[in-house]
């Protein structure tokens, strides 16, 4: 049996050897050529003999052996008109040869499957995001973009023309190095498509359950198109405005910008640290307490 591989791990080992032949400023990632290469240096048994485009109905990324499982197809959809979500589906489907190819021989994703976050992270789609996401926006040189700078979309969307990405994808990567709660969220006629809190707002409570129920933008949000005729894009009001169990005195600072391609709106949501926080010491490994088990297995607390 095939030991499981760790999704950050291997695009991390991937993203050493391009650093390596050509160099920091190697960016955007040449995905499609760099899962054929990669693929017939290291398994050359069974590697990825084609990438390709084709109007895709239903799902947006494909991956799919042949019947002996001595090549391996990356489809992605191209009807798509964003190059940074091709780049990033191709990268995904990528992930799943790279992570869970042993599994099965046929993997199918769905829009809610690519670039959301909105998976548990245990999830095999999850998993490909994630390697999606390091492979092309490797931590180390995402930081270097970010750090020192007040956040703001137009600095996202300076990542974005780097890295090749989405919006929503770098806006993602974000939050994951955000220094304090943030959660982005994505809507359309007023309702929520998908959420990703980091784990600071997690635990504190803030998140919205996607997955499972359908939610409505508060009138009071930036995006509702009540809202939108005050033609702002940015403020700071209450976090109970989002959050109803929030302090009375906590702020929140609302940030909106429109993913053209996607005809979505983004939300990023930034607030400070919620008034409780575990102790934890810097050299200690962050120990899995009753929350984060239920919140893995995507058993959220009622809200």
């Amino acid at each position: 049996m095939t030991d499981a591989k760790k999704p950050m791990a291997e695009a991390n080992r991937i993203s050493s050897m391009l650093n390596a032949v050509l160099g920091a400023e190697r960016f955007p990632v040449k995905v499609d050529d760099l899962a054929l290469e990669y693929s017939r240096q290291c398994f050359a048994d069974s590697p990825i003999d084609k990438v390709q485009g084709e109007d895709l109905d239903g799902f947006d990324g494909l991956l799919k052996a042949n019947k002996t499982r001595s090549k391996w197809l990356i489809l992605y959809n191209s009807a798509t008109h964003s190059e940074g979500r091709k780049r990033f589906t191709i990268a995904h489907e990528f992930g799943h040869y790279i992570l869970h190819r042993h599994q099965q021989d046929l993997f199918e994703c769905g829009d809610g499957d690519i670039e959301t976050g909105d998976n548990n992270e245990r999830d095999i789609e999850a998993e490909s995001d994630l390697f999606a996401s390091t492979l092309l926006m490797p931590l180390d040189d995402f930081r270097r973009q970010v750090d020192g700078q007040q956040i703001s979309f137009d600095l996202l969307g300076h990542c974005a023309d780097r890295y090749g990405v989405s919006l929503a994808a770098a806006a993602l990567r974000w939050i994951e190095v955000a220094p304090k709660r943030a959660v982005l969220v994505a809507s359309r006629d007023d309702h929520m498509l998908w959420a990703k809190s980091n784990m600071a707002a997690l635990k504190s409570g803030a998140y919205f359950a996607t997955r499972r129920n359908t939610i409505e933008l508060s009138r009071d949000a930036l995006a509702h198109s009540y809202s939108a005729v005050d033609m702002v894009d940015n403020r700071t009001g209450r976090a109970q405005s989002w959050f109803s169990r929030e302090p009375s005195g906590m702020p929140i600072t609302e940030m909106t910008r429109a993913a053209g391609q996607y005809d979505y709106t983004l939300t990023l949501l930034l607030m400070p640290d919620a008034e409780w926080q575990r102790p934890q010491h810097d050299d200690e490994e962050t120990e899995e307490d009753t929350f984060d088990r239920f919140v893995r297995n995507g058993q959220y607390p009622v809200r």
